[in-house]
């Protein structure tokens, strides 16, 4: 039997290291793709020291050919490509629609939803021939409601969810799932640079979610495997909620 082989954007810490992490408790190898080299290489690291296989890329989601090249890596190392997480994201700079910079809204559309878009555009064609594939895309509660001062991010992340419908209606009979994780306020660097590191606004966000904390990366993840399982076979194109009770309220 094959070894399944998953690639994680976004991989050096957080979500998506968390997620590389189970795919490979999962059986599978792993390709770890992110910009950050120290941070990507320690996962990778992580991975092999208990016993998984893993490969460290460098790759920035903005750019065509670096995920081309990160596609094909993938396959001349493994051979094949079973389950793609593309996790890799930036908030930007906060600030109110209005005072949103074109620099920043451009940076957080390219990477947020332009990597989703440049991931599945090398990632489908390999699942195609193979005849079966799970994609997730990294979302957010912000793809599933609004919030004040982060235009460019919440735009992205609705985006990313109006893309992941679209991708999987045209895969639905290729044998490829395609579908959105949309986590909440979730312990990880992005929450950390958010609250400034100050304890106390931590705390108010958690106080803010209806079952009184944050969530964890590997809470996240279990939701991404789920997604990729043959336990969600009849699951394509949708956009599920990680979030303790946010979008409920």
């Amino acid at each position: 039997m094959e070894t399944t082989v998953a690639l994680v954007t976004g991989a050096a810490s957080g979500i998506g290291r968390a997620t590389a992490l189970e795919f490979s408790k999962n059986g599978s190898s792993v390709v770890v793709a992110d910009t950050s080299e120290p941070g990507g290489a320690e996962t990778a690291r992580m991975i092999t020291s208990l016993g998984g296989k893993a490969l460290f890329v460098r790759c920035d989601v903005s750019r065509d050919l670096e995920v081309k090249a990160l596609v094909e890596k993938t396959i001349e190392a493994y051979g094949r490509l079973d389950f793609a997480f593309n996790n890799a994201g930036t908030e930007g700079i906060q600030g109110v629609t209005q005072d949103c910079s074109e620099e920043n809204w451009n940076r957080v559309i390219d990477v947020n939803l332009k990597g989703v878009w440049l991931c599945m555009k090398y990632q489908i064609p390999v699942m195609l021939k193979q005849k079966r594939g799970s994609i997730v895309n990294c979302s957010s509660i912000a793809g599933l409601i609004g919030f004040p001062g982060v235009p460019a991010y919440v735009a992205s992340k609705h985006g990313v969810i109006g893309l992941t419908k679209t991708a999987a209606l045209e895969c639905a009979r290729s044998g490829i799932r395609i579908n959105a994780v949309c986590p909440g306020l979730i312990q990880t660097p992005m929450i950390d640079r958010f609250t400034h590191g100050e304890a106390q606004i931590a705390q108010q966000l958690a106080a803010g979610e209806p079952v009184g904390r944050m969530g964890r990366p590997e809470e996240v993840a279990g939701a991404v495997l789920w997604l990729s399982s043959p336990s969600a076979s009849f699951v394509t194109g949708h956009s599920l909620a990680v979030d303790g009770g946010w979008v409920a309220q």
